[in-house]
């Protein structure tokens, strides 16, 4: 029997469960919550970086969306919330579209 020992989708285990295949899993406490979703964090922008088709990618991005809105849920933090600081960020110090590459800075 493999072992995972991973953070998993809420639905797994019903899509398990309909192969007939025998599995455990744990609910976990708040602080090992956050933990593994941060670990998970990690796996879905790896996965992200690898991703060569417009198809992955997009899939990839949307898998680290939805960590990153579990992680918000834990700090009482709302999708909306998040995106008023991004525009609020984009508007003040701009976005990345203009591909800027800064080298270097004078020393005063």
């Amino acid at each position: 029997m493999p072992i995972y020992n991973k953070l998993v989708r809420d639905r797994i285990p019903e899509i398990i469960e309909k192969t007939g295949k025998e599995f455990r899993t744990d609910i976990l406490n708040k602080a090992d919550y956050e933990g593994q979703l941060k670990v998970k964090l990690r796996e879905e922008m790896g996965e992200l970086l690898e991703a060569d088709t417009k198809k992955d990618i997009i899939e990839e991005m949307a898998d680290l969306l939805e960590v990153v809105y579990a992680l918000g849920v834990i700090h009482d933090i709302s999708p909306e919330e998040m995106e008023s600081v991004r525009k609020r960020k984009q508007n003040e110090r701009g976005g990345f579209n203009e591909r800027i590459f800064l080298i270097d800075v004078e020393d005063e």
